[in-house]
């Protein structure tokens, strides 16, 4: 009984804050850890969001607006005393890349002049025109010619009637020998169709568009790969389908006429500055060069 009591009065009932010390210790270390790698070098940031700024002001990719970042409260610096980004690739200055990259932007898309198309087909179709048959509009780099379902299909059916074949020839005279593209769309009202042939307006649009890209190609010789067909069916409407009148103009084929593809470069263009393709005179000299005397 003795013993017992005896380490009974010397057990130590404290021993966890040694483990809760160590606990303790370790979560301090593990959040300073943490704390020390959320920082960042505010410079540094700051220095490459204002390079990023006066980069997109000097090119003008987005529009100028009222509303200021905090970050760039006054004026933008210039391109010149905005410092060198680097990157493990390869180095730039911002003010060297900034006037190249505006001028390839501004030449990429130039503004087609369709004014001498437009007044021909104007007076190729003017019957139709006046009849409301055949609508015509100019958009950024394309003209759209849309042919209405009243003048040249039945309600219901992809065939093109034969009195519409005519006009149909006006329009192909003119792009027969030119190097338009075309992109022929066919559209609907919002009315559901359900027959025999077509299950949808889907099936109804792209078979009337498949079916002017044909006649295009078989009849009139407009090259096919200058031509494709597509169909939208009731969901990209010029009008309102609550009226008889909104609905009559939806349904139509639009003629999508887009200007001529870019050339491509001549192999002497695509040469890197300074680089020349080997004239044949040159090569036969160098090649009359490395024969021997009298062999």
């Amino acid at each position: 009984m003795s013993r017992k009591s005896k380490q009974g009065e010397h057990a130590n009932h404290e021993r966890w804050l040694v483990s809760y010390a160590d606990f303790i210790t370790l979560l301090f270390a593990f959040f300073v850890v943490l704390y020390s790698a959320a920082q960042v070098d505010q410079r540094k940031v700051g220095a490459l969001a204002m390079a990023i700024q006066v980069a997109f002001q000097e090119l003008g990719v987005f529009p100028a607006s009222n509303s200021r970042m905090p970050l760039a409260n006054s004026k933008p610096l210039p391109s010149s005393d905005v410092q060198m980004v680097e990157s493990p690739d390869q180095t730039m200055v911002l003010g060297r890349v900034a006037p190249s990259s505006a001028k390839t932007l501004s030449e990429a898309s130039p503004r087609w002049d369709w004014s001498e198309l437009q007044q021909q087909l104007q007076e190729a179709l003017a019957p139709e025109l006046q009849r409301h048959e055949v609508g015509m509009q100019t958009e950024e780099n394309r003209l759209i010619l849309s042919l209405r379902e009243i003048g040249f299909f039945d309600s219901g059916a992809a065939k093109v009637r034969p009195e519409s074949e005519r006009p149909l020839a006006r329009i192909a005279s003119l792009f027969v020998r030119r190097a338009y593209q075309l992109r022929i769309e066919g559209h609907t009202d919002n009315v559901p169709i359900h027959t025999s042939l077509f299950d949808s307006n889907w099936e109804l649009s792209t078979a009337r568009a498949t079916e002017i890209a044909k006649l295009f190609i078989t009849r009139y010789g407009i090259a096919p790969e200058r031509l494709s067909a597509a169909g939208y069916a009731e969901f990209h409407p010029v009008a309102s389908n609550e009226t008889p009148e909104g609905r009559s103009m939806n349904r139509r084929v639009d003629i999508v006429i887009l200007p001529p593809p870019a050339a491509p470069a001549s192999p002497a263009e695509s040469q890197p500055e300074g680089v020349r393709p080997p004239s044949p005179g040159r090569k036969q000299a160098d090649s009359s060069e490395a024969q021997p005397d009298g062999r």
